[in-house]
């Protein structure tokens, strides 16, 4: 990996998940502070004037009732701040896969490349943009071509551009540690909720003997809404988390055949053939 991606790509992608982070929960605190707490808070006045009036009435399972409590709110932050990783991490997936279908070594068919000709073969690939020189598909190449030049062996260079492809799954694989981080936070926050609930119940135990049970009922569905909250959550997360692996096994996979196609079949050393 060539340093000067460490010393960009970390750092913005730092920063990247800090801003991400910070977007979270303002963007969400306000659509709670704005529009669910203050509907959460309405239905709930209503039913316990109803209550207190001795009306008969069936409470109502709002959506916004079900959302109000800050564990809900905790888990939608992490939930946005999550996506956002893993936008980032498929964009710049899908922008290395569009590489694939280019010609990036422009060997016409029935062309032998030979030791000595690697150097004309990286060219091209110096060429590239410096972006594009860090994709997974131009290193592969490069590393293939630099082994076959040194050499002379084809098995070699099919080792190196291997070498390559497991270095950066091992890679795409440790970057995604946060999401999965997030994933394993996001029902534990749910839990969290329930236990708060469960304990806010049974601080009113007494007044539910008494015959008022509205605090237990209330504090028995924080703890549920909580937990059901958090784990639909979670399994949206999981849900996106593998689709994005998928799309990054695929992309190490069809490097590892592109570089098959373009460059290992068309290597030959003299005196002998691939």
């Amino acid at each position: 990996m060539p340093p000067t991606m460490k010393k960009t790509q970390l750092p913005f992608e730092m920063i990247y998940q800090l801003i991400a982070l910070v977007l979270s929960i303002i963007l969400v605190h306000l659509i709670y502070v704005t529009l669910i707490r203050p509907n959460a808070e309405a239905l709930l006045e209503r039913e316990a004037e109803m209550s207190a009036r001795g009306e008969t009435y069936v409470p109502e399972r709002s959506i916004y009732i079900v959302l109000r409590d800050y564990e809900q709110e905790s888990c939608f932050v992490l939930m946005f701040w999550a996506m956002a990783i893993m936008g980032l991490k498929g964009r710049q997936t899908l922008r290395e896969r569009m590489l694939l279908s280019e010609d990036i070594l422009k060997v016409n068919e029935g062309t032998s490349i030979l030791p000595e000709d690697a150097r004309q073969y990286i060219r091209p690939l110096q060429a590239l943009s410096v972006d594009e020189q860090q994709y997974l598909v131009p290193r592969a190449l490069m590393a293939g071509l630099l082994r076959f030049g040194s050499t002379r062996n084809v098995h070699d260079v099919s080792e190196a551009v291997k070498s390559v492809c497991e270095t950066e799954a091992d890679r795409l694989e440790s970057e995604l540690s946060m999401v999965r981080y997030i994933a394993w936070a996001i029902p534990s926050i749910g839990f969290i909720g329930t236990v708060r609930g469960i304990g806010d119940a049974l601080s009113q135990a007494n007044e539910a003997v008494q015959g008022d049970i509205a605090g237990v009922t209330a504090s028995l569905g924080t703890a549920f809404n909580s937990t059901l909250i958090a784990l639909l959550i979670s399994m949206v997360i999981m849900f996106l988390m593998h689709q994005l692996q998928l799309l990054q096994e695929r992309l190490v996979l069809e490097t590892q055949g592109y570089a098959d196609l373009q460059l290992i079949r068309h290597m030959q050393v003299r005196g002998a053939s691939v």
